[in-house]
């Protein structure tokens, strides 16, 4: 790989650390606040809304400029959001300016391995990014969990600056002033990305023609019989991952009898096992073999309802972790796909916009159903047999999709060419 290409993976560990762990104190503040229990989920949501409102903008944003900078504005976007948590902005509004910034930051991330590596080493590079992506939610969200306990917290809170009142007296400001230092660091790794040389014609500023264009790709994406499947399937693993996140963290409180603080942690495990599937996908699926991969789709939404069997801790570490490494297994030659195919079909910062578009609407919905859910008062365990049904059902239903597809025409011959 190129030397650019390990302080684009530096930049995005520092910057996803930060998301996760800020994710975890956010809902912390929200304890504090004496807020609703579906409250909670709410706070991807609002996170997640940029994603979806700015996707026909933020592929021109990122093909304006050389992606570096781009990530290090959005970084610092991050940061204020990080910071508006200190001065009396409810958590939602908060946490939705971070999503701001991450929605504009995401194109760029992924637009520039398009950029700065050839096809045949994407799925490496995605599981690289994985991999460390990976690894910051791992150690975000126990960094998140530590920083919001008893004893660090009391340790932070004890720091006295003369003659200074920083107005941090809670648990969560506390742990969010350190996250806020990781924004930072994360800055200074985008600063040193290098400008990859590559340039797209002028980029329209007009709205309207932004929005014509956005749905121009999205409709050239959908319709290609590789980018369908590939974009069908990335878009059902980030809805499920994101309501796994705030499944994970009920279920350990209501099956297992474990406190936020220790809850994430479990997000941590899952996320292991993410890791350790997008490193084997890595090393041993090829760009050209990727659709073989679907059928761990479906395993792993068939195991995930074993999760209401679960009443040991060493049980629910090997349950979670082998469900993170299905998950990861099968989603990393799928997002390699789809950056090949939309890098060939359009522009890469205009093909990971309509990518992000796609995922985070499902997030929305997939979200907003399980706040229902819980708002209903529907028990931990009906909402994860439901959440992993419909993951085994939707595999199911993409594969047939993709059997059609090659009865009509081989489109795997089409993975590798590049574009003219």
């Amino acid at each position: 790989m190129k030397r650019g290409f390990y302080t684009i993976m530096a930049a995005q560990f520092f910057s996803s650390l930060a998301d996760n762990a800020l994710l975890i104190a956010a809902i912390a503040l929200l304890v504090e606040m004496h807020a609703p229990e579906w409250m909670k989920p709410l706070l991807k949501l609002f996170f997640t809304i940029s994603y979806v409102v700015l996707a026909p903008f933020v592929g021109a944003f990122a093909d304006a400029l050389p992606k570096g900078k781009v990530m290090f504005y959005t970084n610092t976007i991050k940061f204020a959001g990080c910071a508006l948590m200190f001065f009396a902005v409810h958590p939602l509004l908060a946490y939705a300016v971070v999503g701001f910034g991450a929605a504009a930051y995401s194109p760029a991330k992924y637009g520039i391995l398009t950029e700065l590596l050839p096809p045949e080493k994407l799925v490496a590079a995605n599981g690289w990014i994985e991999g460390t992506t990976v690894s910051s939610i791992i150690l975000g969200t126990v960094l998140g969990g530590a920083l919001i306990s008893p004893t660090i917290s009391a340790s932070l809170l004890s720091f006295d600056m003369p003659s200074f009142e920083t107005g941090i007296d809670t648990p969560a400001e506390s742990a969010i002033l350190v996250i806020a230092a990781f924004y930072g660091l994360a800055g200074l790794f985008n600063l040193r990305i290098p400008d990859t040389g590559a340039r797209y014609a002028h980029q329209e500023r007009n709205p309207l023609r932004l929005l014509l264009d956005f749905g121009h790709c999205l409709r050239v994406l959908w319709r290609d019989k590789l980018g369908q499947i590939s974009l069908a399937v990335t878009t059902l693993f980030w809805g499920a991952g994101a309501t796994l996140q705030f499944i994970v963290l009920k279920w350990a409180d209501v099956q297992l009898g474990m406190p936020l603080s220790k809850a994430a942690v479990l997000q941590g495990v899952v996320a292991v096992g993410i890791a350790v599937g997008a490193m084997v996908a890595a090393r041993f699926v090829p760009l050209r073999g990727s659709l073989r991969v679907l059928p761990v789709g479906v395993a792993m939404g068939v195991l995930v309802p074993m999760m209401t069997l679960v009443h040991d801790l060493p049980v629910a570490y090997m349950t979670l972790v082998l469900i993170g490494a299905l998950a990861g297994f099968f989603v990393v030659p799928m997002n390699a796909l789809l950056q090949h195919r939309g890098h060939v079909l359009m522009s890469a910062g205009h093909s990971i916009a309509v990518q992000n578009f796609n995922e985070n609407l499902m997030i929305l919905l997939m979200l907003s159903l399980y706040a229902v859910l819980i708002r209903a008062d529907v028990h931990i365990n009906w909402v994860i047999l439901m959440f992993g049904s419909f993951v085994a059902l939707s595999m199911v239903a993409v594969m047939r999709l993709h059997a059609a597809n090659q009865r009509r025409f081989d489109s795997v011959a089409l993975i590798g060419q590049v574009r003219h």
